[in-house]
């Protein structure tokens, strides 16, 4: 597709889809960039390496694994491999020094709609708060996160069960054939860059754990979105029966009653609901501190909630 030197910067499978994608169309990758290896497993002794290493040692492709993007002896690595464009793809910020080094500048491919949802998480926040659309975008980098001149945009649908995995898979591959979109138009000097309106500007913050916490006081609807906005990371938690125990999927339903926000009404086999200040959501996949992720009936089945006397519990039919 084209005669320029490109380095990748990815880490995750949301990243392995753009690289095999400019593979595929004949791009020359000289280098790719992406996180150390790390040790995880039983007992921290197995390496784990990331997506992005795992595919590009696939293809033969030089990679770099800095610690420290700063570090003189990467920043001359890097200055070496004269790339004449760098495409980011879910990597982490980037020093001046290294967004800045090719002639043709670093382009950044970000989950949103831009300016909507700058930040570290915006398919979550996305999803989270009951967006039907959202969307992929390219842009150039500069200084401030997420501010750089604009190249492409595609929208990607929301549908009301998806949950924020199935957006993540949809805009992957969404993501992928823009990168190459982008690459083509800079390649054929056609690539025309527009500014964001600051006006229209909303954030996607990393999420932390205390983000996740179910909060049972709000709109039912609000608590549905929060579920799949989390599913399958990190996880929407509640506590549940002294456990700590994510949500993964549900349904929901308005309901004038008269129990306590927080109670959980189950018949012990097949379902089990919580109550909350105009609803009761209904928890259909769920992992407990400790375990597996599981279906409803399977945790039932070894719950044994009938002789739980927790006052916090309603064992009863389903009531509609």
């Amino acid at each position: 597709m084209t005669n320029l030197r490109i380095v990748f910067l990815g880490t995750p499978d949301f990243a392995v889809a753009s690289l095999r994608k400019l593979i595929e169309h004949g791009c020359q990758i000289v280098g790719v960039i992406t996180a150390p290896d790390r040790m995880g497993g039983r007992g921290r002794k197995q390496v784990i390496e990331s997506p992005v290493k795992k595919y590009a040692q696939q293809e033969g492709l030089h990679i770099l694994q800095p610690k420290n993007l700063k570090a003189p002896s990467f920043v001359e690595e890097l200055r070496s491999l004269k790339a004449d464009l760098q495409i980011v793809v879910a990597f982490r910020m980037l020093p001046v020094i290294v967004w800045d080094m090719p002639r043709l500048g670093t382009y950044n491919l970000h989950g949103s709609l831009l300016p909507a949802y700058r930040g570290a998480a915006p398919i979550n926040w996305a999803v989270m708060n009951g967006e039907e659309q959202t969307g992929v975008t390219t842009f150039k980098l500069k200084h401030e996160i997420d501010t750089g001149s604009m190249a492409f945009q595609r929208s990607v649908p929301i549908h009301k069960i998806d949950n924020v995995g199935d957006v993540h898979d949809r805009m992957m591959v969404v993501g992928a054939e823009l990168i190459v979109e982008t690459v083509q138009a800079i390649a054929n000097e056609t690539i025309q860059l527009r500014e964001q309106e600051e006006s229209q500007v909303s954030k996607a913050p990393k999420i932390y754990s205390a983000d996740c916490e179910i909060d049972m006081t709000i709109d039912i609807q609000r608590i549905y979105h929060h579920i799949r906005g989390l599913s399958p990371y990190p996880g929407a938690w509640m506590q549940l029966f002294g456990s700590k125990t994510k949500i993964f999927k549900c349904t929901y339903s308005y309901q004038h009653h008269g129990h306590p926000i927080g109670q959980v009404i189950s018949d012990g086999r097949s379902y089990l609901g919580v109550y909350t200040k105009n609803g009761v959501f209904f928890v259909e996949e769920l992992q407990t501190e400790g375990r597996r992720r599981m279906s409803i009936d399977v945790y039932l089945n070894g719950a044994k909630l009938e002789s739980n006397k927790s006052a916090d519990l309603l064992i009863a039919e389903r009531p509609w």
